[in-house]
């Protein structure tokens, strides 16, 4: 039986805790007790609210707008973090999985983050990825959403430590991140389901988006 996304994130997240050092290890879970606490994805874009429309380029260096893709039918958005988060990988990867289903539900899936087109390319390559994956370069959309935030000086140095640099793949030192995020649009924008979660050891589970969209088809409410 294949595993749950979930369950696999809870996998990757036991093996990386196992070998990161405490000192590290403190200064993540303080930075994402922090960003919990700061109540920041409870403020976002919430279901009922309709999805500013945008356009961003995608990785083969075409510009995508949500208009353009409401046009067809629903709409999956998932924002992520970057291509160098283990958890964002998976989470693409569960989605890809899963992508003939999501378009027989009628729906258009794209991921977004902040960065580059050439890291986003780089991202799709890797995780041979068939659905358009965005570059919001300097979080203007996400911002827009309420689910920016600033990483901690102390975090950005374990970033560092893990060679994870921000502002290359990112094209900025704003060291500024998205909040994981996943919703799926009505026709008309309106988010009918949404999943943010200030943890990015935590994501939305490909079986609630397509039950959210099926559930949308037949009319009902989430």
């Amino acid at each position: 039986m294949t595993k749950t996304l979930a369950a696999q994130l809870a996998e990757r997240n036991q093996a990386n805790r196992a070998r990161i050092p405490q000192a590290a290890l403190r200064t993540l879970d303080d930075a994402t007790a922090t960003l919990v606490d700061s109540g920041r994805a409870d403020t976002s874009l919430a279901v009922g609210d309709a999805m500013p429309d945008f356009t961003l380029p995608d990785h083969t260096g075409n510009d995508v707008s949500l208009s353009s893709l409401l046009a067809r039918g629903p709409v999956v958005v998932s924002f992520y973090r970057g291509g160098w988060c283990p958890y964002c990988s998976l989470e693409l990867r569960a989605l890809q999985t899963r992508l003939e289903e999501i378009t027989a539900a009628g729906a258009t899936l794209v991921a977004i983050s902040p960065q580059t087109p050439d890291d986003s390319l780089s991202t799709a390559e890797r995780l041979e990825l068939r659905f358009p994956v965005l570059s919001d370069v300097g979080n203007v959309v996400a911002d827009g959403l309420g689910l920016v935030f600033t990483i901690p000086e102390p975090l950005r140095e374990v970033y560092q430590e893990f060679g994870i640099d921000l502002p290359a793949a990112n094209g900025d030192h704003s060291f500024r991140l998205p909040i994981p995020a996943t919703y799926v649009l009505g026709r008309d924008g309106t988010v009918l389901w949404r999943h943010v979660d200030p943890d990015y050891t935590r994501r939305a589970e490909p079986d609630d988006v397509l039950a959210a969209l099926r559930a949308a088809a037949a009319g009902q409410p989430r």
